[in-house]
């Protein structure tokens, strides 16, 4: 009621203003005939007149009328160019914030609503730079002023904000149109004021604030190096530390442009993923798995005996599916690809300079342009009282650990329910072990919807998994040849005998011992770093689990082209990290696997969708193979076919989102997917399946009654 009491004073006050002809006032030839009205006025009661004209262009602003230009050449003609440009520079930004503030009022929940996503990428734009690029638009008259007042209330930028960025910005342009009206006789039209030679010189006044944020970016980095003596010439064009995801393809695309690249690995080539996370524990998820199928042959018509599993050789399979990826990654690959590679410990001595350590304690000192840091994660190891006295491993050591062993340990608990220790979990129950899972939180899988939470426990306790959620891991302790875990659960403590404890409560990034402390660089848990990636130090740059927010390998090789290119090429052109469609996938069986915004998220930023729904246990091929457990859930936008995210969880759900993620990072809808043939009978077909449930829901039945009429016409 508000909102409509609001729109119609203003369209009351702007039927007056045409219904009593201000219009024609308010144009150059109104003005000449009206001024030496006006001049008696004034003679009569400047103060007044000064008031009301005041007034006056606040509410021709303030309601986006036709006329601002010919009051501000007015103010020139009737109060001189100091106090026309006061009355109108105060004036036009008072109204320009009230329309501002009628727009953000009126517009921007409905624009909020129905251009979500959309609308918060352009805030997080203006949260950081809005009054810089409004201060842009404001600088150059080209730009319809009315306009900007309204398109900005839809934004977040601050009503304060936005008053004095208007007001300095705008004060070129009114200096200009007042002193153009000291001078009003001579006036033949308005375009005669700004002529093309001024129109020129502020377009070229509208880059003044990207040239002044280029020096004020430049100050910043000067402030930084204060102290540092830069090197005149330097060895490399770009050093990396760390041989990781992040690492390698940072060196790879330095390399690929014909850059003098460095690579610095202090352990093995390949980092975490290749030695310690991705490669080895899908390898044992794969052997886990075939022992879970032929205990299900059965199912299948296919007699078989119990799995007589080989836990050694098992181990052994995953060190040799190791060392056969390892060449992907080696010393030997990147030398070829033009790379050179230290082994050693890499440790900045100043922004350009890197010291690097070998085994046998020779020193090496390399200096270079840029710098970028690639050092990973490790497992967080929890600060449990006891923790110590106890057999327990790591998702980094257990690989190690594990392989010296010919049976697997009887009794196993896995501290923490997120992927890898959901995924680990099953693993190790699939291959005889009892396995107790103790999570903290009230659920697995925390990121993810109620329901999939629900349907990894589920598979899980289906397994023969013993999952304790709520459960608060307190201490350990050891008992002759006996060791327990103690844990609390609402308020009463009990212990669990295990045989092995494997942590897997997340990872930390690696920020000490690299020398980053040294150079001031802030590491609030990560490295800090701006969108580009860099540092406090534009040439230092971090890439990866060490800088976040994604501890994902395919995250870390998405960051490192962009820090490659911005290390080698910062100086010229800057690329802004792109995280929009980001990827995930928990590796459990089934595989669960989404993009974009889930059902959890979107309630939790009201984002208002809409949900299309597909078992795939109406699927063919998922009938024929006896894998019927499963969904794809995809969030849209009311009545869009636009994809807010997708949620799959069944057999290769990771490979099934990649359409997705391609749909997403494209702009391509639902209505696409449908059109586009998926062979038959695959697991792909789901995609198109739940696309058509959209389609369904989104038929337009009246046009479907008007067909039903035709066709029973056409039948008579």
């Amino acid at each position: 009621m508000k909102k409509l009491i609001i729109v119609g004073v203003i369209a009351l006050v702007v039927l007056l203003f045409f219904a009593l002809d201000l219009n024609h006032t308010l144009t150059l030839e109104g003005l000449k005939s009206s001024l030496s009205q006006f001049e008696r006025w004034k003679t009569e009661s400047l103060w007044f007149v000064m008031a009301g004209f005041f007034v006056l262009y606040v509410v021709v602003t303030a309601l986006s009328l036709p006329g601002a230009a010919v009051m501000t050449l007015a103010a020139g003609a009737l109060f001189g160019l100091v106090y026309g440009t006061i009355l109108v520079s105060f004036a036009s930004s008072l109204g320009a914030t009230l329309a501002f503030l009628a727009s953000r009022y009126l517009l921007r929940e409905s624009v909020e609503r129905r251009f979500r996503q959309r609308m918060q990428q352009i805030n997080a734009g203006v949260e950081q730079e809005g009054g810089f690029y409004l201060f842009t638009l404001r600088l150059v008259p080209i730009f319809p002023f009315f306009l900007i007042n309204l398109v900005m209330g839809l934004t977040t930028i601050r009503a304060a904000t936005f008053y004095w960025v208007s007001q300095v910005g705008m004060l070129a342009g009114t200096i200009v149109y007042v002193n153009a009206g000291t001078q009003l006789a001579q006036i033949e039209s308005l375009g005669g004021i700004i002529s093309p030679s001024l129109l020129l010189s502020f377009a070229l006044l509208g880059l003044f604030p990207l040239f002044a944020k280029k020096l004020v970016n430049s100050l910043q980095a000067r402030r930084a190096y204060r102290g540092w003596r830069k090197p005149s010439s330097f060895d490399r064009n770009l050093i990396v530390l760390g041989a990781g995801a992040g690492g390698l393809v940072s060196a790879y695309i330095a390399a690929a442009v014909n850059a003098k690249v460095t690579l610095v690995e202090a352990h093995k080539m390949g980092g975490d993923c290749l030695n310690f996370g991705c490669v080895p524990s899908k390898a044992l998820i794969k052997s886990a798995k075939v022992a879970h199928q032929i205990k299900k042959a059965g199912d299948y018509g296919v007699s078989s005996g119990p799995a007589r599993i080989s836990f050694s050789k098992v181990m052994q399979g995953i060190h040799e599916k190791i060392a056969a990826i390892a060449p992907h990654d080696s010393v030997e690959r990147y030398t070829e690809l033009g790379v050179e590679v230290k082994q050693g410990y890499g440790r900045l001595i100043d922004p350009w300079t890197v010291e690097i350590e070998s085994s046998d304690g020779d020193l090496t000192r390399l200096t270079s342009r840029a710098i970028v840091i690639a050092t990973g994660a490790r497992p967080f190891v929890p600060p449990l009282p006891g923790l110590d006295e106890v057999d327990y491993v790591t998702s980094d050591t257990l690989w190690d650990t594990f392989a010296q062993l010919q049976e697997p340990p009887e009794r196993l608990v896995v501290l923490g329910g997120g992927p890898i220790g959901c995924e680990l979990s099953q693993s190790f129950s699939r291959l005889g072990v009892q396995v107790t899972q103790v999570e903290m939180a009230s659920r697995l899988l925390l990121r993810e919807d109620d329901e999939v939470s629900s349907f990894a426990r589920q598979t899980l306790e289906q397994e023969g998994v013993k999952v304790l959620t709520d459960h608060k891991a307190l201490r350990c302790y050891r008992q002759g040849a006996r060791q327990y875990l103690v844990v609390e659960h609402e308020g009463m403590q009990h212990d669990i005998e295990f045989d092995q404890l494997l942590c897997a409560v997340g990872r930390v990034p690696r920020t000490s011992g690299f020398g980053l402390e040294a150079l001031g660089i802030k590491t609030d848990r990560t490295v800090t770093t701006d969108d580009y990636l860099q540092t406090m130090y534009p040439n230092i740059l971090a890439v990866g689990d060490v800088v976040g927010p994604y501890q994902f390998t395919h995250v870390a090789a998405h960051q490192a082209w962009y820090a490659a290119v911005n290390g080698l090429f910062g100086q010229l052109k800057k690329f802004k990290v792109d995280y929009r469609v980001i990827p995930a996938t928990t590796f459990m069986e089934p595989e669960i696997a989404r993009v974009g915004l889930n059902e959890r998220e979107a309630s939790e930023q009201n984002i208002e969708y809409e949900i299309s729904r597909y078992q795939l246990d109406d699927l063919d091929r998922a009938i024929v193979e006896g894998e019927t457990r499963g969904f794809v859930k995809v969030l849209t936008e009311p009545g869009k076919d636009r994809i807010l995210g997708a949620t799959i969880v069944g057999e290769h759900a990771g490979e099934l989102l990649a359409e997705f993620v391609l749909a997403m990072k494209h702009g391509l809808g639902l209505n696409k997917i449908l059109g586009t043939i998926h062979a038959y009978p695959t697991w792909a077909e789901s995609n198109k399946y739940v696309a058509g449930v959209w389609k369904k829901d989104h038929a337009p039945q009246r046009i479907l009654e008007w067909l039903q009429r035709y066709h029973t016409w056409r039948r008579a």
